[in-house]
């Protein structure tokens, strides 16, 4: 499957993204992996902070790539997509990352102490190396869309 295909599905749109989105979508990622830091804050909450962090690196790949999802689905597809952009090394990943979208639906939409202080400190820790990566990629990739100081 390509990102062609899912856009012929109906699955993504067309998308020009440029290094002002990719630059504030940075500023989230990073806000959000300050917090996510927090001991003072609860694991549920950590843990959701940690994956919207995910959530904005895997939009800005999809931007890049030059698509964004429709509005069915936005967040799996989102996630779903990572294999198709940085490569089929990175099915596990998307498969890891769907599992934590489900639990962060647990813990925002109906229980409280979903999360485990070892499930924050894994996404936390996944999150800043992909982090890296993201920016790696888009370096290789799109360095137009990328503004480093």
């Amino acid at each position: 499957m390509t990102l062609q295909r899912w856009a012929e599905r109906g699955w993504l749109r067309p998308h020009t993204s440029s290094a002002q989105e990719v630059a504030g979508l940075l500023s989230i990622v990073d806000r959000d992996l300050l917090d996510a830091a927090r001991s003072e804050v609860s694991a549920d909450w950590r843990f959701a902070i940690a994956h919207s962090a995910i959530l904005k690196l895997c939009t800005i790949l999809l931007h890049a790539a030059g698509y964004r999802p429709e509005r069915s689905q936005h967040h799996y597809r989102t996630l779903a997509v990572l294999p198709l952009i940085l490569g089929e090394g990175r099915r596990a990943d998307a498969a890891y990352l769907d599992a934590c979208r489900i639990k962060r639906n647990t813990i925002e939409y109906d229980v409280a102490g979903a999360a485990t202080e070892a499930d924050v400190v894994e996404l936390l820790q996944f999150a800043v190396g992909f982090r890296e990566e993201v920016l790696a990629w888009l370096r290789e990739k799109h360095p137009g869309l990328l503004v480093e100081s």
